[in-house]
Protein backbone atom coordinates (compact mmCIF):
# COMPACT_ATOMS: atom_id res chain seq x y z
CA UNK A 1 0.00 0.00 0.00
CA UNK A 2 1.42 3.84 -0.99
CA UNK A 3 2.21 5.75 1.88
CA UNK A 4 -1.04 8.57 2.05
CA UNK A 5 -1.13 10.95 4.40
CA UNK A 6 -4.18 12.70 4.58
CA UNK A 7 -3.07 15.97 7.22
CA UNK A 8 -4.95 18.64 4.83
CA UNK A 9 -8.14 19.30 6.78
CA UNK A 10 -7.18 17.06 9.87
CA UNK A 11 -7.27 18.20 12.89
CA UNK A 12 -4.86 15.62 15.16
CA UNK A 13 -3.88 15.51 19.00
CA UNK A 14 -1.05 12.25 19.28
CA UNK A 15 -0.52 12.31 22.88
CA UNK A 16 2.44 9.94 24.14
CA UNK A 17 0.97 8.59 27.30
CA UNK A 18 -2.07 8.64 29.42
CA UNK A 19 0.49 9.34 32.24
CA UNK A 20 3.25 11.58 33.64
CA UNK A 21 5.23 11.44 36.30
CA UNK A 22 3.29 10.81 39.58
CA UNK A 23 0.30 12.39 37.68
CA UNK A 24 -3.20 10.45 37.46
CA UNK A 25 -4.48 9.12 34.63
CA UNK A 26 -5.31 11.64 31.59
CA UNK A 27 -4.11 14.53 34.26
CA UNK A 28 -1.53 15.56 32.49
CA UNK A 29 -3.30 15.76 28.75
CA UNK A 30 -6.62 17.37 30.26
CA UNK A 31 -5.39 20.37 29.52
CA UNK A 32 -4.22 20.24 26.08
CA UNK A 33 -7.41 17.99 25.28
CA UNK A 34 -9.61 20.79 26.29
CA UNK A 35 -7.41 23.34 24.14
CA UNK A 36 -7.70 21.08 21.27
CA UNK A 37 -11.84 20.49 21.10
CA UNK A 38 -12.75 23.32 23.48
CA UNK A 39 -15.91 23.48 25.79
CA UNK A 40 -18.98 22.68 23.01
CA UNK A 41 -21.45 20.29 24.68
CA UNK A 42 -21.46 17.33 22.39
CA UNK A 43 -20.33 14.05 22.12
CA UNK A 44 -16.81 11.94 22.08
CA UNK A 45 -16.15 8.32 19.93
CA UNK A 46 -14.14 6.46 22.17
CA UNK A 47 -11.92 3.49 20.69
CA UNK A 48 -10.80 1.04 23.63
CA UNK A 49 -9.42 -2.10 21.49
CA UNK A 50 -5.90 -1.43 22.64
CA UNK A 51 -7.03 -3.07 25.52
CA UNK A 52 -5.79 -6.39 26.16
CA UNK A 53 -7.96 -7.62 28.93
CA UNK A 54 -11.19 -6.37 26.87
CA UNK A 55 -12.52 -5.24 29.55
CA UNK A 56 -14.02 -2.19 27.43
CA UNK A 57 -16.69 -1.19 30.20
CA UNK A 58 -13.90 -0.06 33.08
CA UNK A 59 -11.50 1.34 30.17
CA UNK A 60 -14.46 3.73 29.41
CA UNK A 61 -15.35 4.48 32.45
CA UNK A 62 -11.95 5.42 33.75
CA UNK A 63 -11.20 7.52 30.71
CA UNK A 64 -14.84 9.43 31.32
CA UNK A 65 -14.12 9.98 35.02
CA UNK A 66 -10.92 11.51 34.33
CA UNK A 67 -12.17 14.01 31.48
CA UNK A 68 -15.13 14.66 33.52
CA UNK A 69 -14.48 18.56 33.41
CA UNK A 70 -15.26 18.15 29.54
CA UNK A 71 -18.74 19.43 28.57
CA UNK A 72 -18.50 16.06 26.06
CA UNK A 73 -20.16 13.58 26.61
CA UNK A 74 -17.97 9.93 25.77
CA UNK A 75 -19.43 6.75 24.26
CA UNK A 76 -17.47 3.86 23.73
CA UNK A 77 -17.52 2.52 20.50
CA UNK A 78 -18.24 -1.49 21.83
CA UNK A 79 -21.52 -0.57 23.22
CA UNK A 80 -23.40 -0.41 19.87
CA UNK A 81 -22.80 -0.69 15.62
CA UNK A 82 -18.69 0.38 15.82
CA UNK A 83 -19.52 1.66 11.68
CA UNK A 84 -22.31 3.63 12.78
CA UNK A 85 -20.54 5.02 15.82
CA UNK A 86 -17.47 5.92 13.54
CA UNK A 87 -19.77 7.43 10.99
CA UNK A 88 -21.65 9.69 13.36
CA UNK A 89 -18.62 10.36 15.51
CA UNK A 90 -18.14 14.00 16.34
CA UNK A 91 -14.72 13.53 17.83
CA UNK A 92 -12.54 10.65 17.86
CA UNK A 93 -10.43 9.07 20.49
CA UNK A 94 -8.48 6.25 20.82
CA UNK A 95 -6.96 4.87 23.91
CA UNK A 96 -3.96 3.35 24.45
CA UNK A 97 -3.08 -0.35 25.11
CA UNK A 98 -1.34 -2.95 22.65
CA UNK A 99 -0.62 -1.13 19.56
CA UNK A 100 -0.84 -4.59 17.31
CA UNK A 101 -4.05 -5.85 19.18
CA UNK A 102 -5.48 -1.79 18.66
CA UNK A 103 -4.50 -2.02 14.80
CA UNK A 104 -5.56 -5.76 14.20
CA UNK A 105 -9.29 -5.00 15.53
CA UNK A 106 -9.24 -2.08 13.20
CA UNK A 107 -8.80 -3.91 10.44
CA UNK A 108 -10.81 -7.05 11.64
CA UNK A 109 -14.08 -4.26 12.42
CA UNK A 110 -13.46 -2.38 8.82
CA UNK A 111 -12.65 0.60 10.46
CA UNK A 112 -9.56 1.74 9.39
CA UNK A 113 -10.57 3.77 6.28
CA UNK A 114 -13.40 5.36 7.75
CA UNK A 115 -11.63 6.47 10.11
CA UNK A 116 -9.12 8.46 8.05
CA UNK A 117 -11.95 9.53 5.95
CA UNK A 118 -13.91 10.87 9.09
CA UNK A 119 -10.39 13.18 10.12
CA UNK A 120 -9.59 14.34 6.40
CA UNK A 121 -13.23 15.80 6.48
CA UNK A 122 -12.39 17.90 9.58
CA UNK A 123 -13.92 15.52 12.29
CA UNK A 124 -10.80 16.05 15.22
CA UNK A 125 -8.77 12.86 16.72
CA UNK A 126 -7.32 12.43 19.79
CA UNK A 127 -5.04 9.74 21.12
CA UNK A 128 -2.76 8.77 23.65
CA UNK A 129 0.26 5.69 23.19
CA UNK A 130 -1.19 2.93 20.83
CA UNK A 131 -3.79 5.62 19.87
CA UNK A 132 -0.69 7.65 19.09
CA UNK A 133 1.10 5.59 17.43
CA UNK A 134 -1.39 4.68 14.59
CA UNK A 135 -1.65 8.43 13.52
CA UNK A 136 2.21 7.84 11.32
CA UNK A 137 2.26 6.18 8.61
CA UNK A 138 2.65 2.67 10.22
CA UNK A 139 3.19 0.81 13.89
CA UNK A 140 6.47 -0.35 13.35
CA UNK A 141 8.19 2.12 15.54
CA UNK A 142 6.00 0.78 18.55
CA UNK A 143 7.76 -0.04 21.71
CA UNK A 144 4.88 -3.24 22.39
CA UNK A 145 5.22 -6.19 21.43
CA UNK A 146 3.32 -8.31 18.53
CA UNK A 147 1.36 -10.30 20.57
CA UNK A 148 -1.42 -10.10 17.49
CA UNK A 149 -0.95 -10.20 14.02
CA UNK A 150 -2.86 -7.50 12.00
CA UNK A 151 -3.81 -7.34 8.91
CA UNK A 152 -1.12 -4.83 8.09
CA UNK A 153 1.27 -2.73 9.95
CA UNK A 154 -0.29 0.22 7.83
CA UNK A 155 -1.46 2.29 10.15
CA UNK A 156 -3.47 5.83 9.87
CA UNK A 157 -0.89 7.60 8.19
CA UNK A 158 -2.34 11.40 9.03
CA UNK A 159 1.40 11.91 9.45
CA UNK A 160 3.82 10.94 6.88
CA UNK A 161 6.71 9.70 9.23
CA UNK A 162 6.57 7.63 12.20
CA UNK A 163 5.89 7.93 15.95
CA UNK A 164 7.53 6.98 19.12
CA UNK A 165 5.61 7.14 22.11
CA UNK A 166 6.71 6.91 25.99
CA UNK A 167 10.00 7.49 24.38
CA UNK A 168 12.90 6.94 26.52
CA UNK A 169 16.50 6.15 25.39
CA UNK A 170 18.10 4.55 28.77
CA UNK A 171 21.05 2.47 28.90
CA UNK A 172 21.16 0.13 32.02
CA UNK A 173 24.25 -1.31 33.42
CA UNK A 174 24.75 -4.98 32.59
CA UNK A 175 22.58 -5.04 29.90
CA UNK A 176 23.63 -5.53 26.42
CA UNK A 177 20.33 -5.37 24.31
CA UNK A 178 20.04 -2.40 21.53
CA UNK A 179 18.80 1.14 23.13
CA UNK A 180 15.71 2.54 22.15
CA UNK A 181 17.91 5.18 20.24
CA UNK A 182 19.76 2.35 18.26
CA UNK A 183 16.27 0.90 17.09
CA UNK A 184 14.91 4.08 15.87
CA UNK A 185 17.85 3.99 14.02
CA UNK A 186 17.49 0.64 12.83
CA UNK A 187 14.25 1.57 11.04
CA UNK A 188 15.69 4.78 9.28
CA UNK A 189 18.10 2.64 7.62
CA UNK A 190 15.85 0.54 6.37
CA UNK A 191 13.20 2.98 5.64
CA UNK A 192 15.35 5.72 4.14
CA UNK A 193 13.51 9.56 4.31
CA UNK A 194 11.24 9.05 7.22
CA UNK A 195 12.26 10.46 10.25
CA UNK A 196 10.65 9.61 13.62
CA UNK A 197 9.30 11.19 16.06
CA UNK A 198 10.10 10.69 19.60
CA UNK A 199 7.59 11.66 22.12
CA UNK A 200 8.61 11.57 26.05
CA UNK A 201 6.14 10.98 28.65
CA UNK A 202 3.82 13.82 29.26
CA UNK A 203 4.37 15.21 25.56
CA UNK A 204 2.05 15.45 22.70
CA UNK A 205 1.87 16.54 18.67
CA UNK A 206 -0.82 18.53 17.70
CA UNK A 207 -2.08 19.49 14.45
CA UNK A 208 -4.51 21.76 13.54
CA UNK A 209 -4.79 24.04 10.06
CA UNK A 210 -1.84 22.52 8.77
CA UNK A 211 0.18 23.37 11.65
CA UNK A 212 2.26 20.78 13.47
CA UNK A 213 3.42 21.67 17.36
CA UNK A 214 5.25 19.64 19.28
CA UNK A 215 2.98 20.28 22.90
CA UNK A 216 4.46 19.38 26.70
CA UNK A 217 6.98 19.95 29.39
CA UNK A 218 9.77 18.33 28.44
CA UNK A 219 12.03 18.42 25.14
CA UNK A 220 11.32 15.75 22.59
CA UNK A 221 13.90 13.99 19.74
CA UNK A 222 13.36 13.84 15.96
CA UNK A 223 15.51 11.35 13.92
CA UNK A 224 16.55 11.67 10.16
CA UNK A 225 18.89 10.52 7.67
CA UNK A 226 20.38 13.03 5.54
CA UNK A 227 21.85 13.30 2.10
CA UNK A 228 25.42 12.22 3.45
CA UNK A 229 23.77 8.60 4.82
CA UNK A 230 23.91 9.83 8.53
CA UNK A 231 21.18 9.35 10.82
CA UNK A 232 21.06 12.68 12.92
CA UNK A 233 18.85 12.95 16.05
CA UNK A 234 18.43 16.52 17.74
CA UNK A 235 15.76 17.67 20.62
CA UNK A 236 12.54 19.68 19.55
CA UNK A 237 11.75 22.11 22.23
CA UNK A 238 8.20 22.51 23.67
CA UNK A 239 6.26 24.93 21.20
CA UNK A 240 8.58 24.35 18.62
CA UNK A 241 6.85 24.43 14.85
CA UNK A 242 7.48 20.95 12.84
CA UNK A 243 4.91 21.63 10.10
CA UNK A 244 8.06 21.25 8.07
CA UNK A 245 7.34 17.59 8.16
CA UNK A 246 3.99 17.53 7.10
Amino acid sequence: MKFQSVNGMSSILALSSSRAGNGGYLESAAGLISDFIGTTAGSITFIPFASVAKDYDQYSSVVTKALTHLSYKIKSIHENDAVRMVEEAEVIMVGGGNTFKLLHDLYHLDLLQLIRGKVQSGIPYIGWSAGANITGLTISTTNDMPIIQPQSFVALQFFPFQINPHYLNQKTKGFHGETRDQRLEEFIRLNPGIPVVGLPEGTALCCKDKQLLFEGTTKGVLFQDHSDGAIKKREISPGEELSFLL
